[in-house]
């Protein structure tokens, strides 16, 4: 019976499965292929098959690796304050009891807005003669001419951008909590700060990591606000920014697609890693 059931399900989910095939393996298995070629648009030589020698040169480029470090640190950063500031504000959320629907529909309007025009908005805020910024702090400083203050624009745009999105998987795991559990701590005697320590926490560490995990494949991939922010210049180039230059900017469709290959790698590496690490979790939380 059981097996008959699973069965049915699995033909259920082969129309959607199907779909998912067409858009995402069929692209990604043509981009494997033409990383094995040597591949430039620019010149009028067919495609010459040289196996793994794309990912050779990536992989050996200080370009690459500059890129990816700097990609790690904004991931890095960005994702640390997006869970700290996205925890308070899903508290907030959860524990407003005038307004809670005005309350979350203002949270959610960074989140709402184009990355692209949040990305414009605060390049014109820090720029030197039309921004907002150098007089409201009293200084001359060209923020995104300079390598650490334009990471330092890229992160605060991503945090102000992204951090209701991972308020709200927050509030979702919060809203999961049984109010008696609380309730009996409250009783017990515990304070405010132990209840969160000892029966929020614990609770929430599933929802945490996934939101953790959402975030931090999209960080990994950060392409508009650096693009539009810098254009990766002052060495502020990500992965993603590196794979644009390289596939579309200089047509070079072979080494363009080892670089985009190896992004894919990445995610699928992290993606592994989380989900070996909330495993565990997942599993005594349902016991």
């Amino acid at each position: 019976m059981r097996r008959a059931q699973n069965v049915k399900g699995w033909l259920f989910c082969t129309p959607a499965l199907a779909a998912m095939a067409l858009v995402t393996a069929y692209p990604i298995l043509d981009a494997v292929r033409l990383s094995l070629y040597r591949y430039d648009l620019r010149h009028a030589a067919p495609p010459d098959f040289i196996g793994i020698g794309n990912y050779f040169s990536v992989l050996s480029s200080e370009v690459w690796w500059q890129a990816l470090g700097n990609t790690l640190l904004i991931t890095t950063i960005s994702v640390f304050f997006e869970l700290v500031l996205g925890f308070a504000l899903a508290l907030l959320m959860h524990k407003a009891v005038f307004g809670r629907r005005t309350v979350r529909s203002a949270a959610l309007v960074p989140y709402a807005i184009i990355t692209v025009v949040t990305a414009l908005a605060w390049k014109f805020a820090f720029d030197p003669t039309t921004g907002f910024v150098n007089s409201l702090l009293g200084v001359d400083r060209a923020w995104l001419n300079e390598r650490w203050s334009a990471f330092g624009v890229i992160i605060l745009s991503e945090i102000w951008k992204t951090t209701p999105f991972m308020a709200l998987l927050l509030l979702a795991g919060l809203s999961l909590i049984p109010d008696d559990v609380l309730r009996a701590a409250r009783v017990d005697g515990a304070s405010a700060l132990q209840r969160f320590r000892l029966i929020t926490l614990p609770l929430m560490k599933p929802s945490i990591l996934v939101a953790l995990l959402f975030r931090t494949l999209d960080a990994f991939r950060i392409f508009d606000s650096v693009y539009v922010l810098t254009r990766g210049a002052h060495g502020t180039e990500s992965v993603s920014v590196i794979g644009y230059n390289t596939l579309i900017a200089r047509l070079n469709l072979g080494l363009g697609s080892a670089v985009s290959v190896l992004i894919f790698l990445c995610t699928l590496a992290i993606a592994l890693l989380f989900t070996k690490s909330f495993g565990t979790p997942l599993l005594r939380t349902g016991r």
